[in-house]
């Protein structure tokens, strides 16, 4: 790929491309792997990848080029998903929407899971964990809740084709104006005018209207208490927003 990217790894297998990644935490660095053995996502959950029709992709965000662009670290998560949604866009022609923070869907089809994604903060900067289903079959995906480019009926495209576009566009957003990269998520966000209901672990569900995210990445859900700033949670549509 091109600058500022380093030259795409490509491993066999992996435990994790994020455990590799932030253990030598070059800037820039791309690890990519055909299959993860141990692969997470947000809320520890797993994330399983198929080998040769799913992408598993981590990269270091550096620091510095993060301070400089102005863009606050609790933006990273959700400006990755942004950039998950314009690299399907480009090469595959999938409209797909997005659920705080991150969770890439797919309205044509449900509103099914397409891809996911998990950051590790590491002294460096911010390691970027994401995985796409791209070409696998319906009968193959891991969860009647997941789906792929190619059971989403577009394509098809190749996990090479949507690698670069999503490094590009991951580039472009985080390195470009900040408040560029906020109207690119709320344009493309499902959650912001939706009824919610957020779960934090153990805790109570939350319940409300989400009016928008803060400048550190934070839901805002309007509830009859007053409006709450959450800072993780499950997010649950209760009515959505858009069609």
């Amino acid at each position: 790929m091109g600058p500022p990217w380093g030259v795409v790894e490509v491993w066999p297998s992996l435990p994790s491309t994020n455990i590799t990644c932030a253990h030598d935490p070059r800037p820039w660095r791309v690890v990519t792997a055909e299959e993860q053995t141990a692969g997470r996502g947000r809320l520890d959950r797993s994330w399983t990848t198929i080998p040769g029709s799913s992408l598993a992709v981590s990269v270091l965000l550096p620091h510095e080029e993060l301070a400089a662009s102005g863009l606050p670290l609790g933006w990273v998560p959700l400006v990755a998903g942004v950039a998950v949604c314009r690299a399907v866009a480009d090469t595959a022609g999938l409209a797909t929407a997005l659920k705080w923070p991150n969770d890439v869907l797919v309205p044509c089809a449900g509103d099914r899971k397409l891809a996911g994604i998990l950051c590790q903060w590491v002294s460096e900067g911010v390691v970027v964990g994401m995985g796409v289903n791209v070409n696998t079959p319906e009968a193959e995906l891991p969860l009647e809740s997941a789906t792929s480019v190619r059971a989403a009926g577009a394509g098809p495209v190749t996990r090479e084709a949507v690698l670069g576009a999503y490094l590009n566009a991951l580039a472009a957003l985080v390195l470009g104006a900040a408040a560029a990269a906020r109207t690119a998520y709320a344009d493309l966000s499902a959650t912001i005018g939706a009824e919610v209901e957020v779960t934090q672990g153990a805790g109570a569900a939350v319940r409300g209207r989400a009016s928008g995210v803060d400048p550190d990445g934070r839901l805002i859900v309007e509830t009859d208490k007053g409006a709450l700033a959450l800072a993780a949670g499950d997010v649950i549509h209760l009515r959505a927003s858009r069609s």
